[in-house]
């Protein structure tokens, strides 16, 4: 907090310039005493009580204070404005379990067919030449010549000679097996004439998604000829993170957008959710199924998928972008009116697309900062500096331009002479109640830079003036004899 504001004087901040009016306390300072806001587990911070309470092994709820301890900051009106400063009001509803995540588009393997040979042969006729060819149901794909296909004819159209029934039941059933189609069974019984090659045709509609032979080639029975697949409908494998794992369920609605047609979504649904994560991605494999009558969705397309996991009801929600987190705590800046602003510590729950849930800490109709809340904040700690604000009977450090020169020690990490200034990254300056923090600083008249160079630790001495604090000494640390 600047020494202006920790004063109650009107004036510019000696750091940024920012034009604060006063700080007035209230509240929790009047009486010394902290406030409590609320209770939390011991071991999981989400989970919050109003009263006093144990959890499941006995532990008592660890108290969570105010620690801005009331103060508010009162901003001058037009500096609000200058600052953008916008605001929203904390709302009490349903927030959906949103998952906004990434896929990419696959074939219905339901859809999917794959041609193998049931004998050994020669591949003598390829009807289709390339993958991705389209294919209509019945159509000639090769023909194959087989010793094997040869005999077992032969030996069908001798059994029609004997006019032995059984004999000819074993040897159209023998045909059967080896992949030949009834049609052509019936066609060798009205001729009774063997055919060298024998053709094979597709068995659905569709795209060759496979083609792994060439006229000529050999081919066995674990030959993979080609794959024919439907794009009437297609899969979408979507990864979810692990953290959100446990919203997906089967059925759950979904939304698909791809780059190639902006303004353009597909619905579809949940279909089947992967037992386990990937080990390397830490991520939930999702499929979802879409139909894709005009074939807009082609199989390797990357799309982004929003799935909607079910709703939060009567939780309090503010806009994503009112949450300020810090590594120890979650906070928003409260909008008090006639220019004030308070900070409060809060405790996040699920996000959603822009919002999140408020579990603790804030109630239905306050309003919170979500434009400009950093700067009120504060550029370095805004809970540190209240702190300091709130011991009773502690004075500022006079600001008074007679006041004695303040040291500080830092490192350099960039010299700009052309400008005057320096940028330090400068360790905590307790006479003036500041953080560590890297920040610019004025060169004082006379101050050189000779000898210095980013990265050197120095020693520095702050001299106040009325635009703030300048740089009145420096030296290398190493130099002083440290």
């Amino acid at each position: 907090m600047h020494p202006q504001i920790a004063r109650g004087e009107p004036g510019s901040c000696p750091i940024c310039g920012m034009d604060l009016v006063a700080v007035e306390q209230e509240g929790a300072e009047e009486t010394g005493e902290r406030k409590i806001l609320y209770y939390r587990h011991p071991h999981n911070p989400t989970i919050v009580s109003d009263t006093p309470m144990k959890d499941e092994m006995g532990m008592d709820y660890v108290a969570v204070y105010d620690d801005g301890g009331g103060a508010a900051v009162k901003i001058a009106p037009h500096v609000v404005q200058n600052m953008g400063v916008r605001t929203a009001t904390a709302e009490r509803g349903r927030l959906w379990r949103r998952i906004d995540t990434v896929g990419y588009v696959g074939f219905d393997e339901t859809l999917m067919s794959h041609v193998h040979p049931r004998t050994e042969g020669w591949i003598e006729k390829l009807a289709v030449s390339s993958e991705g060819e389209r294919v209509e149901k019945g159509q000639l794909l090769f023909e194959l010549y087989s010793p094997a296909l040869v005999n077992a004819q032969e030996e069908y159209v001798q059994a029609l000679g004997t006019g032995n029934r059984r004999l000819i039941r074993a040897s159209r059933d023998r045909l059967v097996a080896l992949g030949i189609s009834k049609r052509q069974v019936a066609t060798l019984e009205k001729t009774r004439r063997v055919r060298q090659r024998v053709r094979f045709h597709a068995g659905q509609a569709g795209i060759i998604s496979s083609l792994k032979v060439r006229e000529g080639m050999y081919v066995k029975p674990a030959t993979e000829v080609m794959s024919l697949a439907d794009l009437s409908s297609v899969w979408l494998l979507a990864e979810v993170f692990e953290s959100q794992a446990d919203w997906v369920q089967v059925g759950q609605p979904a939304d698909v957008r791809l780059s190639f047609v902006p303004g353009k979504e597909w619905q579809g649904r949940v279909e089947y959710i992967y037992p386990s994560l990937n080990p390397k991605t830490r991520t939930l494999k999702v499929r979802l199924r879409f139909d894709n009558p005009d074939e807009d969705l082609k199989p390797n397309m990357y799309a982004n998928v929003t799935i909607y996991g079910g709703p939060k009801e009567d939780v309090v929600i503010v806009p994503r972008e009112a949450l300020i987190r810090t590594g120890q705590a979650q906070r928003v800046i409260l909008a008090l009116g006639e220019g004030r602003f308070q900070p409060r510590t809060v405790v996040a729950g699920t996000e959603s697309g822009e919002w999140v849930e408020i579990a603790a800490g804030l109630e239905e109709g306050e309003r919170v900062v979500t434009s400009g809340q950093f700067l009120i904040d504060s550029e370095a700690s805004f809970k540190a500096s209240l702190a300091r604000m709130s011991a009773p009977g502690q004075e500022a450090p006079s600001m008074s331009p007679a006041a004695a020169p303040v040291s500080g020690t830092g490192v350099l990490k960039k010299l700009m002479p052309g400008a005057g200034k320096v940028n330090m990254q400068h360790d905590p300056i307790e006479a003036l109640g500041w953080p560590d923090m890297t920040m610019d600083f004025d060169l004082g008249e006379g101050v050189s830079l000779e000898g210095l160079n980013p990265g050197d630790a120095v020693e520095f001495e702050l001299k106040e003036t009325k635009d703030g604090y300048v740089i009145d000494a420096m030296r290398r640390r190493d130099a002083a004899g440290q």
